[in-house]
């Protein structure tokens, strides 16, 4: 069992503290935590068990926000992982996005989900429907009612309606006059492309997000035509384990609303939708800098909200770059975002330009590493396809529509 929950911001602080059990949890193992943090780096952050003198401690870092677990006793270290990253996955669903800023201004709603969703230590409610119906997600309404009332509590005085309902994950008996599903493939393409052009990896996260509005209890079954390519699958509670072990078929009963039925991976992909080829020409206190981006592989959709993305170096005194396409800005913290949008097909989008380091520096040492950023709407580039959606008990006439996106995940270039 847990007995302590901290989520800690970009930089240590504590913005919040849950304790569990009647074992409390001195926040001074949150100072231990940082110091390891700061002095070994990365390969700190990496390991999501972590032993110190007194406590077992589990992270999961996620949009800036370390959420840590701590416990004295022994427990399956996957469960307490899983609830972290369920506790995460139902703040971002609450606020649309997740930031320091976002938990801190909305505290007493995070303390409130933390209380339903964890009882003494054990994981009791974590299904996104069930907990908009006990904790008000905020809006415009709640926040003048709060001005006026004086109350910021955002707990429902009822009972969610899943209660009284044999399967703990949907509503009981929802009536819709249109019974209708839409399955949509989400999915991120995470790659590593050397200077030289060669791809050292490729891979695809992805997950089939749904939204059932149908009256009843339905039994779903839903299909693909090439399961064979899916590799680390993770489901939602709701699917029944049997036959997809058998036939690789997705049987479940799902919740009233919007969720996600499963997540996977399709790893060693062989090629991307697009290229970037950076060129650096450093000489005599100058560098020459010129990016080409273009389309390698048709996927037959249309490529748009492509940017690439660089951190200058901190000897480049200044910078004056120029496109042929869309537009180049150079932010705070030396931050260049060149926004192509979407790649025309008469001409190869490139940007060229200066970048003057400091005196007595003759070349750079240094070199940056290019993020890329595109969308493409109506394809799933992992080559999963949906074969059917079929519905068994069937009330009336049913509508499902079914549609696909894959858009850049970790998509970095070196030069």
């Amino acid at each position: 069992m847990l007995q302590c929950i901290f989520l800690l911001s970009d930089a240590g602080e504590v913005m919040l503290e849950k304790q569990l059990s009647g074992h409390l949890v001195d926040r001074s193992i949150c100072a231990w935590f940082w110091e390891q943090a700061v002095s070994l780096g990365d390969s700190f952050k990496q390991q999501p068990v972590i032993s110190s003198h007194t406590h077992y401690i589990f992270q999961v870092f996620r949009d800036g926000i370390t959420f840590l677990g701590c416990t004295q006793i022994e427990m399956p270290p996957l469960m307490a992982i899983e609830f972290l990253c369920r506790v995460a996955d139902v703040l971002n669903d609450y606020f649309g996005t997740l930031n320091e800023d976002i938990i801190k201004d909305n505290f007493v709603i995070v303390y409130e989900l933390l209380d339903e969703m964890i009882d003494n230590g054990f994981p009791l409610t974590t299904e996104p429907s069930s907990l908009r119906e006990i904790i008000y997600p905020p809006n415009v309404v709640n926040k003048a009612l709060s001005i006026v009332t004086g109350s910021n509590s955002n707990v429902s005085d009822t009972l969610p309606r899943a209660t009284a309902s044999c399967i703990p994950w949907r509503t009981s008996e929802p009536k819709y006059s249109n019974n209708e599903v839409y399955v949509e493939l989400v999915e991120e393409m995470d790659a590593i492309i050397n200077r030289d052009g060669g791809l050292l990896k490729c891979e695809i996260y992805g997950e089939v997000q749904v939204n059932s509005r149908i009256s009843g209890f339905p039994d779903l079954t839903l299909s693909f035509t090439n399961p064979s390519v899916l590799d680390d699958v993770r489901f939602h509670p709701c699917v029944r384990f049997r036959p997809w072990e058998s036939h690789q078929i997705l049987s479940f009963v799902p919740p009233d609303g919007q969720f996600k039925l499963m997540s996977y991976r399709v790893r060693e992909l062989k090629s991307t939708p697009i290229y970037v080829k950076p060129q650096l020409i450093s000489d005599g206190g100058t560098c020459h800098l010129s990016v080409l981006v273009g389309i390698r592989n048709d996927p037959g959709k249309t490529i748009d909200s492509v940017t690439v993305q660089f951190q200058l170096p901190p000897f480049i005194l200044s910078a004056d770059l120029t496109s042929n396409h869309g537009t180049v800005n150079i932010l705070a913290k030396k931050t260049c975002i060149w926004s192509i949008g979407q790649i025309p097909k008469d001409k190869a989008p490139s940007m060229s330009g200066l970048l003057v380091v400091e005196t007595g520096l003759e070349r750079l040492h240094v070199f940056p590493s290019f993020q890329v950023g595109f969308r493409i709407m109506g394809v799933a580039l992992s080559g999963l396809q949906i074969d059917k959606l079929d519905l068994k008990n069937e009330p009336g006439r049913f509508y499902k529509g079914f549609r696909a996106l894959t858009r850049a995940g970790q998509f970095d270039v070196r030069s």
